[in-house]
């Protein structure tokens, strides 16, 4: 059952501020503890841990701001807000995992040795067993929600969980007297929190530069339009993401002599076909073509109504009946315009009558060059 946005909004919060309280505490052991044993894997573990405190803040963040309405300087909505926070974390991200990947290097080259090996293993084992906690609770969360940045931040969870592993293999190996592990195991993580930073602005920056959206979901997006009764063909399907949601935009071929509200009711079950049945499509725009303009749009050069009904009121100049017209339909088609005229039926019903008054119309109206057909309606 789809969560009404509150009800989401508060999960995606709670859940958020419960992982940002294991991220703090974690942080203050890892780097306590670290320090305490001289273990610098366990130390750039706990800088992990402390990004993903600063990632679980960007998460509240986002969930709160990116949730509010559009309004008049933020006519599309708040969810690049998300986006821009996200690159600058992954910036500091690579900065802070940088730093790390340094220090371990030069750790290579002095005698410092582990102490209280014990208590940074024991540390690391909490951390995996709580993140992986985290991850479980925090993707279940997601999957509720349809929050691809919960899931994103799930997976930073399980990346802590990993990290700490690492930790707690080479600070075992360095007790075990294997020299230099617990530096090697810092370098790893370091590695990997730069891999973290790295993904994160990678991402955030296809957002940025209106990046489509994967293959698969593009080719689930046109079997859903082209399903929609009325629809003939689709072309010019463009999607990017702004933040959680998926943006359409899509023009659609319809038959050509249908109504403007025919049409725009086709256009409309298409774009709630997509917001029911694809997962966290936002908006949808869509574009009603009468014909294929993927390549080519020959109708554009022919005068509007304003000016053809001039020179249609001049071709119908000598037809004593073109006052009482009650309607003129206009359809442009394949460079031509095909003429829809809708006249009263006379009170003398002589068949003869209106056949010699259509064909007076008819006549006239094709003298117009850009008029390729005419249909002449009583009603």
């Amino acid at each position: 059952m789809t969560q009404s946005p509150d009800t989401a909004l508060q999960a995606k919060k709670s859940i958020t501020v419960i992982g940002g309280v294991v991220n703090l505490v974690l942080s203050i052991m890892k780097i306590g503890c670290g320090w305490l044993g001289q273990s610098h894997a366990l130390i750039a573990d706990g800088f992990h841990s402390l990004s993903d405190l600063l990632t679980d803040g960007l998460v509240y963040f986002a969930a709160h701001h990116g949730s509010q309405d559009a309004d008049e300087d933020h006519p599309y909505g708040h969810a690049r807000f998300e986006t821009l926070a996200t690159v600058i974390l992954g910036a500091i991200l690579i900065a802070v995992a940088g730093a790390i990947v340094w220090d371990a290097i030069s750790r290579f080259f002095n005698e410092q040795s582990l102490s209280h090996g014990w208590l940074v293993i024991g540390v690391a084992g909490i951390s995996i067993v709580s993140k992986e906690v985290m991850y479980h609770l925090t993707m279940r969360t997601a999957i509720e929600t349809k929050s691809d940045l919960l899931k994103a931040n799930a997976w930073h969870h399980r990346s802590d969980a990993i990290s700490s592993f690492v930790v707690l293999i080479g600070v075992g190996l360095e007790m075990a007297g294997y020299k230099y592990f617990d530096s090697i195991a810092a370098l790893i993580v370091g590695l990997m929190v730069i891999k973290i930073g790295f993904d994160l602005v990678l991402d955030a920056s296809k957002e940025l530069v209106d990046t489509a959206l994967d293959a698969d979901k593009v080719d689930q997006i046109k079997q859903v339009i082209l399903r929609v009764d009325g629809v003939k063909a689709l072309h010019f399907l463009r999607t990017r993401k702004m933040g959680e949601a998926a943006l359409v935009d899509v023009h659609i071929l319809v038959s050509p002599m249908i109504s403007v509200s025919e049409g725009h009711l086709i256009s409309e079950t298409v774009r709630l076909s997509l917001i029911d049945q694809i997962d966290n499509i936002g908006e949808v725009m869509v574009h009603i073509d009468p014909e294929d303009d993927e390549v080519v749009s020959p109708s554009l050069a022919l005068p509007i109504r304003k000016d053809l009904l001039i020179k249609l009121d001049e071709a119908w100049s000598e037809i004593a009946e073109k006052d009482q017209i009650k309607r003129v339909n206009l359809h442009y088609l394949e460079g031509k315009v095909v003429v829809e005229i809708e006249l009263p039926i006379p009170n003398v019903k002589d068949v003869e009558l209106l056949k010699q008054l259509a064909t007076e119309f008819e006549k006239a109206t094709l003298s117009v060059p850009v008029v390729a057909k005419v249909k002449v309606l009583f009603s």
